[in-house]
């Protein structure tokens, strides 16, 4: 019982620890060294300060370009489709109308109820900050806009991202991670979708110099002794030259999922600087890889500060961990096969989770399914593992189905289709339909022989027989099922993948559904499920993006000609 729960306990503690420390630092005063020269800006005044021009505390001795060299054009990734007519075509095309329906509502909604702030209430009908306060739900969705083919509203969005100043925040304190998957990433895709005729030309203009300016404030995180960046990050400090460095405790994915944005910033301007910035934290990701406690993967929390990426017993692929992996195959991609470093990483990363990570849990039906869980490592010993389900850990499936067909990793395929099927399997699970956020299941001990025994369950077994527990009930408007649901379709080509969206599609949205958007519930295990007054920019963003494109011809936005961030924003291939 409490291996089952060591997980949930640690994370709460090393929460509370990073929240601490976090605060702590902010009160520490500035340290006396004669060896830094402090900044001294000639204006302080927020709108009139130039990032690009600021001087650097710590200027680098040489700076690390972009990969050059000629390799051969990477593998096919998509399925090779044939056209789709009749009635199968004319019930997706319902369908992907139906997903649009459903973000028109809520971008009607935000438009009247919540215009320039990060997020709508959609419950209320309030309007809330806290990602920066620059519009966040609106640059979030500005590919989605043009994908659904709303290009009154892109170009009326466009209009209104000129008008938000990108070198100052409302907030205190950036989220250096958010804002780059989230913001940037947006500013990127929106930009790289844009045609040729002179209003796209201009549109993209706009989008490039709000990315540029936005891509130099954040550029500023990065300036610390041993250049690794700050990621809950007080940006004044940076403005008024004060000192900065990195903390020695932050997560791993806000460290480690940067590289995708930063690098199509670099290609598009011709300025390394962004790329120097981010590969240098893959340098030092990679020196630690096979020295951490669980070699090959990342514990969840490092200390950037001590350029310590390994001391800590805690893995995962999924919370404070998921995006780092993941970056680790579209940096590749994005970088066109260039870099070696990028594929090796990734296959020693791969190779251990599938060792120790992913387990088959008992259920009534002894479906041969996979759940991502995670592994608590003593010194000196492979570890537990604590077999927990999480929604976030559902974009395993998907990662794995294009590292099978980029990396030539043959049994890749088998064990990303498992792992989605897992995600399936706890949709169908609840009374809602609605996968919860976190979970416990039973591990098979041989994966071979899987029979159902009945064992005793904080749950009601009445309700949950299959479910040792389920944490948190919640469901947020999470997208990263429907994510693998589209990759494995546009892997395999298997049209059931389809109809397994539009249950998902149909059960959320039954749910969730509000006058002015979707709102997050509280517990999906109950009918009707509570709601809760929230709706994250992914909702826009990510999922009723992938709900759309699943629906949609197999050459909008192809994966062979773009990367999604993590953030579901489309980036270009080089």
């Amino acid at each position: 019982m409490l291996l089952r729960r060591s997980w949930s306990l640690w994370a709460a503690l090393t929460t509370c620890l990073v929240v601490f420390f976090y605060r702590r630092r902010a009160t520490e005063s500035v340290p006396t060294n004669p060896l830094i020269e402090y900044i001294n800006p000639t204006s302080t005044n927020d709108k009139e300060f130039d990032w690009a021009k600021r001087p650097l505390n710590f200027p680098l001795q040489n700076i690390i370009h972009l990969p050059n060299r000629t390799v051969l054009p990477l593998p096919r990734i998509q399925y090779a489709f044939k056209p789709n007519y009749g009635a199968a075509a004319e019930e997706n095309e319902r369908r992907r109308e139906m997903v649009k329906s459903s973000f028109i509502r809520t971008w009607e909604g935000y438009k009247n109820r919540a215009w320039l702030k990060d997020e709508l209430r959609p419950i209320s009908g309030a309007s809330v900050n806290g990602l920066g306060g620059w519009a966040a739900t609106l640059v979030d969705s500005l590919d989605t806009l043009w994908i659904m083919d709303l290009k009154v509203d892109f170009a009326q969005a466009v209009g209104t991202v000129e008008e938000i100043d990108f070198t100052r925040s409302e907030e205190e304190e950036v989220n250096v991670f958010e804002t780059t998957i989230r913001h940037l990433g947006g500013l990127l895709a929106a930009r790289d979708l844009c045609g040729e005729t002179t209003e796209e030309e201009h549109w993209k203009e706009v989008l490039t110099e709000k990315a540029v300016e936005l891509g130099s404030f954040l550029y500023a995180a990065f300036d610390t002794p041993n250049r690794m960046p700050i990621t809950r990050w007080k940006w004044k400090n940076a403005r008024d030259g004060k000192f900065q460095e990195a903390y020695t405790a932050v997560l791993l994915a806000e460290i480690g999922s940067m590289s995708v944005e930063f690098t199509r910033l670099s290609q598009l301007t011709g300025n390394p600087k962004f790329y120097d910035a981010i590969q240098r934290v893959t340098n030092r990701l990679e020196k630690a890889q096979e020295l951490t406690s669980l070699p090959g993967l990342w514990p969840v929390v490092v200390s950037p500060m001590e350029e310590d990426f390994g001391d800590n017993m805690a893995f995962s692929i999924g919370a404070m961990a998921d995006s780092t992996y993941e970056y680790l195959l579209k940096e590749y991609i994005m970088l066109g096969g260039r870099s070696m470093q990028y594929r090796e990483m990734y296959n020693y990363a791969m190779d251990t989770a599938r060792e120790h990570l992913f387990f088959r849990p008992r259920t009534i039906s002894s479906i041969d399914i996979l759940i991502s869980g995670n592994r608590n490592v003593l010194s000196g010993t492979s570890g537990v593992l604590d077999p927990v389900g999480q929604h976030l850990s559902c974009f395993a499936g998907g990662m794995l189905a294009i590292g099978f067909k980029v990396f030539d990793r043959p049994d890749d395929l088998d064990i990303a289709r498992k792992l989605l099927d897992g995600c399936l399997w706890a949709y169908r699970s609840m009374p809602t339909g609605i996968m919860p956020e976190i979970f416990h299941l039973t591990p098979c001990p041989d994966p071979e022989n899987c029979a159902w025994v009945a064992e005793p369950h904080s749950e009601d077994p009445k309700n949950f027989p299959e479910f040792f527990d389920i944490e948190d009930k919640r469901y947020i408007l999470r997208p990263e099922a429907i994510e693998s649901l589209f990759v494995l379709y546009r892997i395999t080509g298997d049209e059931t993948l389809r109809d397994e969206a539009w249950k998902i599609f149909e059960a959320i949205e039954e749910h969730t559904k509000t006058e002015s958007g979707n709102a997050a519930l509280s517990d999906v295990t109950r009918i009707p499920a509570p709601m809760d007054d929230s709706m994250e920019t992914f909702w826009t963003g990510e999922t009723l993006k992938y709900f759309y494109l699943i629906f949609s011809a197999p050459d909008l936005i192809s994966l062979d000609e773009w990367v999604f961030n993590t953030e579901a924003h489309p980036l270009k291939r080089s």
